[in-house]
């Protein structure tokens, strides 16, 4: 492997492209009798030749970041500027009776046991500490720096779990993110099986025996630490039901470090959530909405196409109707085209006939539509779920949309279909744009940096003016330079290149236009220190900055 590696680097100059590395990577393997020669091998031979210092700094200079593109695995995971860890709660009674959830033994409930994220937490016991220093290490191996986390907490109604596995759970992923890399996080990776039987902080038996009171301490800690940490946590994202959020709950979000929510709202037609036993009707999907913006979090909906008693007119009217409803207008979304599996309600009503899914042409005719009519302000997460094809009975088995789209030549103006991903910002072809739309009885100003065509977004600020706010009257709710990935220190691309500071000095006038004596910005724990630099001060979890001092 040092020498196949070795041959690499001295050919590469005559390779030009992902393909040109697949063929000489075929020459090798056979000239050495590799039965396949990984990326991921061949990054961790680099890193040793690096540290060896047997790689010339003249090469490093002129060659090393085409290198580590060449065997980036995914590349797409952190071009928007983040490195996206997804990690699943055990499984714990949920307070829904959805007819599209599968119900599986052992699986948090609407999740299936060979879905990856499933597969990987179950390998390591829902352990937290275990799967976030797994997730960080598969990054590493793939040619990816994982010094911006945005932490994905994911397994059902965050909100229905125990109070204090809450904040032993959380705890325990700020606590991994700051151990990495450290010869306890080493340890356990090597002897993961051992672990298992041995019962340490991390064990989820430990959070019975802290009271909430020192869990809460605890946490504080770990959240001081990971301000200095070379893996910061800048984003924890947490999933629940609109009708499980009140403001003690919010609170404790804030208390948790949150700043994304995530909400099932499926449909928002009564009828259609009502027949799906949702147990909520779209005014509680509306006051959550609201609730949310007025503590600052970034607000996504799972839109569920193809539910019983939907078709494709009504799943494109309430899909305008979240962007014409100032109730609703959502920051992100997911699509989750339904599908049947077993154990689930709605997989009886499909064998009864009594629900017909769509025909992949009509599920990609609602797609389409709903991407034509996207506001630039709001972001396409997904378009499927992660589901394998042989748990799918019927329905959407499609697995790139997003291609299909692309290649019928769709145009959708949402932030990830227009976002920098590793493009170098052109000063010439750089321009300010601040568009201003009603949203939950506030005012939102979505303040962004596009190239002039406007196909190009390097940037942007959501700020929010909200009389009704329990936090401030101006919250800063997401800001956000797109590019790809640049660890603090590092070479300047679209990431560190000043438009952050020039978003929230906009953000900034504007908040004093309308009067507001204070500004608050929902930041994550590892992006605090950013903040301070601007003048920001920690006050009850947001970075605040008063106007009047």
């Amino acid at each position: 492997m040092r020498q196949a590696t070795l041959d690499i680097i001295n050919k590469i100059t005559e390779i030009k492209s992902a393909e040109d590395l697949g063929v000489f990577k075929r020459g090798l393997s056979k000239k050495y009798g590799f039965s396949i020669l990984l990326n991921s091998d061949i990054l961790k031979e680099y890193s040793l030749l690096i540290e060896e210092k047997k790689i010339s700094k003249k090469w490093l200079a002129e060659y090393n970041d085409f290198f580590i593109s060449l065997l980036k695995k995914r590349a797409i995971r952190t071009m928007s500027g983040i490195a996206p860890v997804a990690v699943l709660t055990k499984p714990y009674p949920c307070p829904g009776k959805c007819a599209y959830c599968p119900q599986k033994p052992n699986v948090p409930v609407s999740y299936l046991s060979n879905e990856p994220a499933v597969m990987r937490a179950i390998r390591l016991n829902y352990n937290p500490y275990l799967q976030t220093i797994f997730r960080l290490k598969a990054l590493e191996n793939n040619g990816h720096k994982p010094n911006k986390i945005e932490l994905i907490v994911i397994g059902g109604t965050w909100s229905y779990l125990p109070e204090k596995y809450k904040y032993w759970y959380v705890l325990n992923c700020f606590k991994a993110a700051n151990d990495y890399q450290k010869k306890k996080s080493k340890i356990l990776i090597k002897k993961s099986k051992k672990t298992e039987n041995k019962k340490t902080f991390s064990d989820d038996i430990y959070f019975l025996k802290f009271s909430l009171k020192d869990l809460k301490k605890f946490l504080l800690l770990e959240q001081k630490k990971n301000e200095k940490s070379k893996y910061n946590i800048i984003g924890l994202t947490l999933e629940t039901r609109p009708d499980y959020l009140d403001e003690k709950e919010l609170w404790q979000m804030r208390e948790l470090g949150c700043t994304r929510i995530e909400i099932g709202v499926q449909a928002i037609d009564d009828e259609i959530l009502k027949l799906n036993r949702r147990g909520h009707d779209i005014s509680a999907i509306a006051k959550a909405t609201q609730k949310m913006k007025n503590y600052g979090f970034k607000v996504t909906y799972h839109f569920m196409p193809a539910l019983p008693g939907s078709n494709p007119k009504k799943d494109i009217k309430m899909f305008k109707q979240l962007y014409n409803d100032e109730r609703f207008q959502p920051d992100q979304i997911k699509f989750y085209p339904t599908t049947v599996v077993k154990d689930s309600l709605l997989y009886t009503w499909w064998k009864q006939g009594k629900y017909r899914p769509y025909s992949d042409e009509e599920l990609e005719a609602v797609i389409v539509e709903c991407k034509k009519n996207t506001p630039v302000y709001t972001r396409i997460i997904r378009l499927i779920r992660d589901i394998p094809g042989e748990s799918i009975e019927a329905g959407n088995k499609i697995t790139n949309l997003r291609q299909i789209m692309k290649d019928r030549g769709v145009v959708c103006n949402c932030i990830r279909c227009r976002e920098a991903k590793n493009k170098v910002i052109n000063k010439k072809d750089l321009k300010l744009n601040i568009l201003k739309y009603k949203a939950s009885e506030g005012l939102e100003y979505f303040i962004s940096f596009d190239s002039l065509d406007g196909k190009i977004l390097y940037g942007f600020c959501r700020l929010r003016i909200d009389y009704k706010s329990a936090v401030a009257k101006a919250l800063i709710r997401e800001l956000h330079v797109y590019g790809q990935l640049v660890p603090k220190g590092g070479e300047k691309k679209v990431q560190h290149s000043g438009l952050g500071k020039r978003l929230m000095a906009e953000a900034e006038k504007i908040a004093r236009k309308n009067k507001a004596k204070k500004v608050a910005v929902i930041s994550g724990v590892g992006v605090r220190g950013y903040y301070r630099k601007l003048g920001y001060r920690l006050e009850k979890t947001y970075m605040v900055k008063n106007f009047l001092k």
